[in-house]
């Protein structure tokens, strides 16, 4: 029976959630806005027009939606050769991948940003899938990446996890019905972590490398 490890990129693997946080503030100055950059930062790991829409309120012009998301990503862009994955990242994906785990990020990055976080990584080898919120109608924390992060796999839903660092990951693993593991190497505190749903959580990729026996995956390993 095939076992699906589903993993969030950006503060998840990557050393990324800062340098959005900047990115997202910087482009919203730009639009007139004057957002507090924790407002920002609470909302990284939602797609585009859901972040926009989230720190700006419903009430906003949506008009301006492209320009921001667009000054963003030219924004993030300036740092694409300086991105660098989080300690014992790449060394997670391959032992779970060794344990018979099929390896899926589940982003909403694409093209260039994708590539740069790919190379950061430096584990193309075990990468099965890349499940982009391009692809589904609605983006995290919607259950729609994630079911389809699951269904590229062919694993069940008992025997699938979603490691993410945001609530916006745990909300979208929970509704979907599929384990969904915290990593506080985002910035989001533990307690926010777990009331979106966290089953367990630990201190950054490399925590959770140091108690693989003792985590979910191990025993769900044992269950299949």
């Amino acid at each position: 029976m095939p076992r699906a490890a589903l993993f969030d990129v950006d503060g998840t693997l990557t050393d990324t959630t800062y340098l959005h946080v900047h990115a997202w503030w910087e482009a919203l100055r730009q639009a007139g806005h004057k957002v507090p950059m924790a407002a920002v930062h609470r909302a990284v790991g939602l797609g585009g027009g859901d972040l926009i829409a989230h720190v700006l309120g419903e009430g906003r012009d949506p008009e301006q939606d492209t320009t921001i998301d667009a000054a963003h990503q030219t924004l993030f862009a300036t740092c694409h050769e300086r991105l660098a994955a989080l300690e014992g990242a790449r060394e997670l994906l391959r032992a779970l991948h060794a344990r018979g785990w099929t390896i899926v990020l589940v982003t909403s990055s694409v093209g260039g940003e994708l590539a740069a976080l790919r190379r950061a990584l430096d584990a193309d080898e075990v990468i099965a899938h890349i499940a982009s919120a391009s692809d589904v109608a609605e983006g995290k924390p919607a259950p729609d990446s994630v079911e389809q992060a699951r269904e590229l796999t062919g694993a069940a839903r008992e025997q699938t996890v979603l490691l993410g660092d945001a609530v916006w990951d745990m909300r979208a693993a929970s509704r979907a019905g599929v384990t969904a593991l915290g990593v506080l190497s985002g910035g989001i505190p533990r307690a926010e972590l777990t009331r979106a749903g966290a089953q367990e959580i630990y201190e950054g990729p490399a925590d959770l490398l140091t108690r693989l026996d003792e985590s979910a995956y191990a025993r769900l390993e044992q269950e299949s």
